[in-house]
């Protein structure tokens, strides 16, 4: 742990900049060009003081970057060359990673500097490094050995990284401030917790509290910032809107908290009650910043999604044109000879509400050659193998087209669909990003009806919205022939998947053995079709992907 530093700066009045920031992980440059725009507004604007979030200057979380010495070389060059020498009439708190020779063997740690008079003064240590269901802290950084305070005016304030923040250590030593840096991603009632805990920790330690998260979509996570301000007595309270990027100005009059200015960009979350109000309209946002990072930072600018005439493609579809606008998203229709005239209108009246490109191709023609080479002549017999032959087709035809015309599939499938294994591998699953397959069925109306609110029209068609579901693989399918009602279903694959619940206790609570262990097998049996599916943007406390390691090759336990 560095040394602390005595900074000679008044406590009284003292301007405050809190850097809600979107990375590029493993974008030295772009981070550090960004880094150094947001030093130089806030100088403009006469902060005293700007705060960046857990590394900031590599994003959230590099992982295996770490282990390139000339990524952690670039790292130090940039914090050296490129931001210290702007720590001047101001101070700089930064999250990022950073070497420590002990003996002859450098030590990688989690940490937060301090900048000052262009040098580094203090720095700070990561203790209770994350080991939860996304992140392996420990595979990558040494836990600091102790906790230490700045010193600002005669002022104690205790600068934290993560869960370091609840150590009464820091508390003992008396600080009338605290600063927390933070990497936390989203999901569902995420924010509304840590705004209690933030409020109850003001209050029973007395201090004020400046809360500083990353936001934005890297790879399956999405940020959503949410940065706190808070007074000693909670008195005073301010979180910053989620999933922008955002400049938030706060004044500190010996501790006495005032905010005094907002600079905002990348709107997304278009409500006026999103504090009061976690629900679908933070799925919807949170999807949006995911989604448009994600193409963003891996260099796509359009989109490409098969148009079934069902309400998971038409969400996704309006979700794109929301961010990408109507020109770089292409809708390609592929009916079969089981397709209804109804999903085939319903998808040309969504298009045309959209203002997005139709693009119609017909599968018939190579799903008969299919049948008669494969069935060697004799007619269709209309098995499991014949309905995924129709999604296989598909598939091809929109990898086909992403390779011509550059574009990203977007695969369609809802995370109840997933989770069952109602998919088709190398069919419906091929994409580049899982756009709702963390969102269960019903959010997915929801989200539907949120959208259609927040347009003030019927952007998504009522028909999409109240039709049954339904694959269309064969005559009259629909999915409650082979599933339960999604109302059941959400909930079995709530308890199994996000809550680790066993068979035995979702049976205790009132629900069909036979039912819930026909589920669990299913749940169980499709993860080898999850283990390659497109990455998932994670809405829920427990999505697939790296939150959720499962063995391909095991036996039940139940």
């Amino acid at each position: 742990m560095g040394a602390c530093g005595s900074l000679k700066i008044r406590v009284e009045e003292m301007k405050i900049a809190v850097v809600q920031f979107n990375p590029r992980i493993g974008h030295l440059k772009s981070n550090v060009e960004k880094i150094k725009g947001f030093i130089g507004r806030a100088k403009e604007d006469g902060a005293d003081l700007i705060v960046f979030p857990e590394l900031a200057v590599t994003g959230y979380h590099p992982r295996d970057l770490l282990f390139y010495n000339a990524f952690l070389d670039g790292v130090e060059k940039a914090v050296t060359e490129d931001i210290v020498p702007l720590a001047e009439g101001i101070v700089v708190v930064v999250g990022t990673p950073w070497r420590e020779k002990e003996g002859d063997l450098p030590r990688l740690y989690n940490a937060a500097l301090v900048l000052k008079d262009k040098k580094i003064i203090s720095s700070h240590y990561k203790i209770l490094l994350s080991g939860d269901d996304v992140f392996d802290e420990h595979r990558y950084f040494k836990p600091g050995a102790k906790t230490s305070l700045l010193t600002l005016g005669g002022k104690k304030i205790a600068v934290t990284i993560g869960d370091d923040l609840q150590l009464e250590e820091h508390f003992r030593q008396g600080p009338g401030m605290v600063i927390n840096l933070a990497a936390s991603p989203y999901h569902l009632g995420r924010a509304g917790e840590r705004a209690e805990m933030f409020r109850s920790l003001a209050m029973e330690k007395e201090v004020c509290l400046f809360y500083v998260n990353q936001v934005g979509g890297n790879d399956e996570l999405i940020f959503d910032g949410s940065c706190v301000a808070c007074s000693e007595s909670a008195k005073v309270f301010h979180q910053v809107e989620p999933f922008r990027e955002t400049l938030l100005y706060c004044k500190v009059d010996n501790f006495d908290l005032e905010i005094i200015g907002v600079e905002e960009d990348f709107p997304s979350l278009r409500t006026r009650n999103y504090l009061q109000e976690e629900d679908v309209n933070w799925v919807y946002a949170a999807l949006q910043r995911g989604l448009a990072d994600y193409l963003k930072k891996t260099g796509f600018d359009k989109v490409i999604i098969g148009m079934s005439g069902g309400i998971d493609s038409a969400v996704i579809a309006a979700l794109a044109v929301e961010i990408l606008g109507p020109d770089k998203v292409l809708s390609v229709m592929m009916p079969s000879r089981y397709s209804t005239d109804h999903s085939i209108s319903d998808s040309e009246k969504l298009a045309a509400n959209l203002q997005m490109e139709n693009r119609l191709i017909p599968i018939e023609g190579p799903f008969k050659e299919f049948i008669e080479s494969l069935n060697r002549g004799r007619k269709a017999i209309i098995d499991l193998a014949e309905e995924n032959l129709q999604a296989r087709i598909r598939g091809d035809i929109l990898m086909f087209i992403s390779n011509r015309e550059s574009g990203m599939v977007l695969t369609t499938g809802n995370k109840s669909e997933l989770a069952v294994g109602y998919c088709t591998l190398y069919g419906d699953m091929c994409g580049g990003l899982a756009v709702l397959a963390d969102v269960p069925k019903q959010m997915v109306y929801r989200l539907a009806a949120y959208i259609n609110d927040l347009a003030g029209k019927e952007l998504i068609p009522q028909s999409i919205i109240t039709k049954p579901p339904s694959a269309e693989l064969r005559p009259d399918q629909f999915d409650h022939d082979s599933l339960p009602p999604y109302e059941v279903l959400d909930r079995l694959v709530h308890y199994y998947i996000e809550k680790n619940m066993h068979v035995d206790e979702i049976v205790a609570m009132g629900f069909e053995r036979e039912q819930v262990e026909n589920i669990v097998a299913k749940i169980d049996r499709s993860e080898y079709k999850r283990f390659q599916a497109a990455p998932v943007l994670r809405i829920t406390s427990k999505a697939f992907g790296s939150g959720r390691r499962i063995p391909l090759a095991r036996g039940n336990f139940w």
